[in-house]
């Protein structure tokens, strides 16, 4: 495994990011194709021994049972100090008011929560689960900033919104000098580049390390495109972030992969690990045979011609994903 700093911070992660939305009760919550508990620690326990040590969830997975379990299999089979555990706080956790987004309450509650779920006693990155526009910026980022001065979590980070909504939001922490983010999971793969006009520029000139979620395209970029999975079968939301012009491009995903002799989730990944703003991709598997194809993209350097073939494709998408 490869490592590299997270952004312009001094921590260090593993070149792949385990997303663990894939990990939680399929009773709970609704995500009818995650895995239970003894599946997940069987993929956990692989990505330790392969040098994984970043590791991301969030309070909404599963209804708080991916935290749950990720928070025993970490503690079973890797080593606190070496782990770089992130999750997340904004998605509705219980009913009535104050069940859900970045208010002051809402965040000082969630992130205890999110520590007992887990069974430790600070989280190295807490991130904002999208924006909240019916909260004002500075309650959000004086609570996040509050969080890390009590020691209940090490950085802080955001994820998919507008680049003039994160340009405010770190002009905020940096007037009045509270926490500043340091990373931006936004939807980025070879199918959606439109992070690629304002947001990736940003997070290039201030430093934030980029952790792309869905850098697979939920699975379009590793297979025929009419070709299904149970989860694509159920997943209302991932049908709406592509569309059929995007053919072409999984079909040159499968003809890069047909001359290297590798799969084509290899090739969309080693894609996404070339781009220079990019610090780890989220990955999220369901078997062990899946997480192993996956490591081997980390070693695997396409050339320019190919990279030329997967990207002269694209055209411009509708933002999706915020």
């Amino acid at each position: 495994m490869e490592y590299v700093k997270l952004g312009s911070t001094g921590l260090d992660v593993s070149r792949l990011c385990l997303g663990c939305m894939s990990f939680g009760e399929p009773s709970r919550g609704n995500h009818p194709w995650s895995l239970g508990e003894d599946a997940s620690r069987a993929v956990i326990r692989q990505a330790i021994e392969a040098g994984i040590n970043f590791f991301d969830t969030a309070n909404v997975y599963s209804d708080g049972s991916s935290e749950e379990i990720v928070g025993r299999a970490l503690a079973d089979f890797g080593r606190r100090d070496e782990i770089v555990l992130a999750t997340k706080v904004n998605g509705r956790m219980h009913d009535g008011p104050n069940g859900a987004g970045l208010s002051r309450k809402a965040i000082l509650a969630e992130i205890d929560n999110s520590l007992r779920r887990l069974g430790t006693d600070y989280v190295d990155l807490y991130q904002i689960h999208r924006f909240d526009p019916l909260v004002p910026v500075e309650e959000t980022v004086e609570a996040l900033h509050d969080v890390v001065r009590s020691g209940k979590a090490r950085y802080v980070g955001a994820s998919s919104m507008d680049a003039w909504q994160f340009a405010k939001m770190l002009h905020v922490a940096e007037r009045h000098g509270w926490t500043r983010f340091v990373t931006m999971q936004d939807h980025y793969n070879l199918l959606y580049r439109e992070e690629e006009r304002e947001m990736l520029p940003l997070c290039a000139d201030e430093g934030i390390g980029v952790i792309p979620w869905s850098p697979l395209a939920r699975g379009r970029l590793t297979r025929d495109w009419d070709e299904q999975t149970e989860r694509s079968a159920t997943d209302e939301f991932g049908k709406r972030l592509y569309r059929p012009g995007d053919r072409a491009i999984v079909e040159q995903v499968a003809e890069v992969a047909r001359r290297r002799g590798v799969s084509r989730a290899q090739v969309a990944l080693a894609w996404i690990l070339a781009q220079p703003v990019v610090s780890a991709p989220i990955v999220g598997v369901t078997t062990t045979a899946q997480l192993a194809d996956l490591l081997a993209a980390v070693s695997l350097e396409l050339g320019p011609d190919e990279i030329d073939l997967l990207a002269q494709s694209y055209e411009p998408h509708a933002v999706a994903g915020h």
